[in-house]
């Protein structure tokens, strides 16, 4: 029972985008947050939060360098597979952390006296199993998704907009990479540019203006900026192939075009509307699904 409960709540919590321009991702195990990023198809996880779940630790940094430095005086082969990732920290600044896979991990476990070491290695076998499987059968990634999204409260119209949003995305990347972008910083810059011609915002800005500070934007936008989301992307897909764009400096322009495309369609509808698309509403405190309801209680009492 206690192990069903463990299992719903990292669902509820779990997995998920936490800034799409650095890669760091958030799962949840009993409420304690660890940090992971997909590298060649594999979860690495910060070892530093796993010593922290694991031991309690009020320093767990500390325990984790004497607990290394231990292993290599040892003569452990660990070190070895012990590699360094940038992940954002609670200051919002990214730093190199050690971590490593999922093997590696639970041979560090096997150095940590811990009675909770047993119910984590069955949590951490189980985000490897959903892994492989997402691998063989995307779609089951796309299911957990929604799962998640209706546990916190999003209606079905808005997650099959978040979805497809993803979907969107990947595939822009997906052409980035292709064409000679390669650096982290430069898919920042490249969202930024196409965020900046779509809401007149970074990405930073528009978090800023929806009050947010580690959670992510795009879970935090209505319907219509969703989808003036997506069109600047899309469009910025559609003339990176079309024009055969190669290397940053040409993807910088078409990603601006493809903005540009997205934000004089934002305008048009203002201008007809007479409202902004933009909207400081988030869903911090109130689910999606809840505030469309009120919103729509509301209209039908005024008019």
């Amino acid at each position: 029972m206690e192990k069903e409960k463990d299992e719903v709540e990292d669902r509820k919590e779990g997995d998920r985008e936490n800034d799409e321009e650095d890669g760091t991702h958030i799962a949840i195990f009993n409420g304690k947050r660890i940090r992971k990023r997909m590298v060649n198809g594999e979860w690495f996880f910060s070892i530093v939060d796993i010593v922290g779940v694991l031991t309690e630790s009020s320093r767990p940094r500390k325990y984790w360098s004497d607990l290394k430095s231990k292993l290599i005086d040892e003569g452990s082969e660990l070190s070895a597979k012990i590699g360094q990732l940038k992940f954002k920290s609670s200051d919002e600044k990214d730093y190199l952390t050690d971590c490593a896979n999922t093997e590696t991990i639970f041979r560090i476990i096997q150095s940590i006296p811990s009675k909770k070491a047993e119910p984590f290695k069955r949590w951490l076998a189980r985000v490897g199993y959903e892994r492989i499987q997402e691998i063989e059968n995307p779609e089951l990634a796309q299911e957990r998704m929604k799962k998640l999204y209706e546990l916190k409260g999003y209606s079905k119209d808005w997650i099959e907009k978040r979805l497809r949003g993803i979907a969107v995305r990947q595939e822009l990347t997906d052409e980035w990479k292709n064409r000679g972008v390669k650096k982290e910083i430069e898919f920042a810059i490249l969202t930024n540019e196409i965020s900046k011609a779509t809401f007149d915002k970074t990405v930073e800005e528009y978090r800023k203006f929806k009050k947010l500070k580690r959670e992510n934007l795009r879970d935090h936008m209505d319907d219509l900026e969703l989808i003036f989301t997506m069109l600047g992307e899309a469009a910025t897909t559609r003339i990176t192939k079309t024009k055969d764009v190669q290397g940053f400096p040409e993807n910088i322009i078409a990603a601006k075009q493809g903005g540009e495309v997205a934000g004089n369609a934002r305008r048009e509808l203002e201008e007809k509307t007479g409202e902004s698309v933009l909207l400081e509403d988030n869903y911090l405190d109130i689910p999606e699904k809840l505030k469309k309801k009120r919103k729509k209680l509301i209209e039908n009492l005024n008019g």
